[in-house]
């Protein structure tokens, strides 16, 4: 009887049926099929090209630096990415320089995700994007060996995926109505960048468009906590349903104070970054925002979330720009959340992927294995 790994290897080699194998990531890339029972780690930058300028309280961007990572093992190939945000203090060369470190080739079971992604984890006290990439493309390797999706290897309901917010960042009341008519209807709740002295305008020209409920990111950027008070409960009227990361993450007696009186839920997001963060934040905010490229990944981002329920809080999970490849991965437990800010494939000119969906607002997971995305 075959055992379990010459299993793997034979009908992956036959599903690959050739030792070259081509890649598509811009030029025609090709790399060799091992057949050596280990993992092959590979990498290049590939930079995303936003659909518009993207305007938050501290900074304006039109791409965003992004790493493509795969993990390949008898054949087939697992997808990863890193996408590096300036607040997240990363770039293409640190994120290469770490996955230069990275040694899967010590490791013959895919399966055993816990000792591999521990590894990862131990190279360093940083990188949580760089092991974000290595740890998307380990999950997806391993679902496709096991040929299911993870929402369902977490005993998740795909149905159950929440409508995703769509972003409209800080900019003029005639691009704000731009990019809002761009997305009435396409969307069940919209996510609003406010934090400058621009806010109420923002909120005021958007509902010249639309009623749908808002969510608000102020990405730290309110300074006085009475004043804050005030605008959550003025944007409450204004059909607000949420507000994340108010003011800045060190100030956590006035975040708690701001929780403690707000009508509508706290999430935070700058102030959480791992597992271990996560029980200090009760008592500060109502919920957390889990994202992928923070947390380091899927394996950490799926214990983040059950932490916080097991605490009574309420579970968001976010995003970065990114292909849709990571936002597929964060949206594999999308059916466990609260909210969900899953729109940044859609937000870049230049995705390598087919993925999750958006169908009337709502996140349609793919029944594909491991994360569910394909090369387009």
């Amino acid at each position: 009887m075959q055992n379990r790994r010459d299993f793997l290897k034979t009908t992956a080699l036959a599903a690959a049926g050739v030792a070259l194998v081509g890649c598509q990531s811009g030029p025609q890339r090709f790399h060799i099929v091992h057949g050596d029972g280990k993992l092959h780690l590979r990498f290049f930058p590939y930079e995303l090209q936003l659909r518009h300028t993207f305007t938050v309280a501290s900074y304006s961007r039109t791409t965003t630096p992004d790493v493509q990572v795969e993990i390949e093992y008898e054949g087939v190939t697992g997808y990863g990415e890193a996408s590096m945000p300036p607040y997240l203090g990363q770039s293409v060369a640190t994120v290469t320089a770490f996955l230069e470190k990275v040694d899967l080739s010590q490791f013959t079971d895919p399966f055993q995700l816990e000792d591999i992604l521990a590894y990862v984890d131990s190279l360093s006290p940083g990188d949580s994007a760089a092991k974000a990439a290595v740890d998307i493309a380990l999950h997806d390797l391993v679902g496709k060996l096991i040929g299911r999706p993870w929402y369902q290897l977490w005993g998740l309901d795909p149905a159950k995926a929440p409508s995703t917010t769509f972003t409209i960042g800080i900019d003029t009341p005639d691009v704000v109505r731009e990019k809002t008519l761009e997305a009435v209807g396409k969307f069940n709740i919209l996510k609003v960048k406010v934090g400058l002295d621009t806010d109420e305008q923002m909120i005021r020209t958007i509902r010249e468009v639309t009623n749908v409920p808002l969510a608000v990111d102020a990405n730290q950027g309110w300074k006085d906590r009475s004043k804050a008070l005030d605008e959550i409960f003025w944007l409450k009227e204004q059909g607000v349903v949420m507000v994340e990361q108010p003011m800045a993450k060190e100030r956590v007696e006035d975040n708690a104070w701001l929780t403690e009186h707000s009508p509508l839920p706290i999430f935070a997001d700058e102030a959480i970054q791992r597992l271990a963060d996560v029980p200090s934040m009760k008592g500060v905010y109502s919920g957390i925002n889990i994202k992928l490229m923070k947390c380091t990944g899927m394996r950490e981002g799926w214990k983040m979330a059950q932490l916080a329920r097991a605490l009574g809080m309420k579970v968001m999970v976010g995003c970065m720009t990114e292909t849709s490849c990571a936002v597929s991965a964060a949206a594999q437990f999308s059916p466990y959340v609260d909210f969900a800010d899953l729109d940044g494939n859609l937000l870049i000119a230049n995705d390598r992927f087919d993925g999750v969906k958006v169908v009337d607002g709502k996140l349609t997971l793919p029944d594909r294995p491991g994360i569910g995305v394909e090369l387009l």
